[in-house]
């Protein structure tokens, strides 16, 4: 049973898993898979379940025609993604810095989320050199 909703468990293949994202496209797992095999992790990759779509009303046909339903939307392959390690949580590895990207530097948070393309903050925030303070 998790802590809180940032740390869930789930049995992915048998396996008792942490939970590392749910509901991810084929691309997040071509990032995320590599990223955290390189870390030591063991990870499993399962389809997520589809999601309960609720069906639309069909307009009644004129007499004597048969009904025709309309074709079913084909859900998109999504992915639940899991490390066999459970006391990894996302969360803490990335703002723990504990994570590292095959060039050797310390994955962020934008490039966990793939908005920069390479990690390159390996100073944290709070000793950064071009920081203001408002104490004087």
């Amino acid at each position: 049973m998790p802590i809180n909703k940032n740390h869930l468990f789930e049995d992915l293949d048998g396996v008792k898993c942490a939970v590392v994202e749910t509901m991810a496209t084929q691309s997040r797992v071509d990032f995320l898979k590599p990223l955290l095999e390189y870390n030591g992790y063991t990870v499993i990759v399962v389809p997520s379940p589809a999601p309960k779509v609720v069906a639309k009303p069909v307009a009644a046909p004129a007499e004597g025609e048969m009904p025709v339903a309309p074709p079913a939307p084909e859900p998109p392959s999504t992915f639940t993604i899991g490390v066999t390690n459970v006391m990894f949580n996302a969360t803490n590895a990335i703002f723990g810095r504990f994570l590292t990207a095959p060039g050797g530097h310390v994955v962020t948070l934008a490039y966990w989320h793939q908005k920069d393309s390479v990690p390159h903050d390996d100073v944290p925030y709070y000793e950064s050199k071009n920081q203001t303070s408002s104490f004087g």
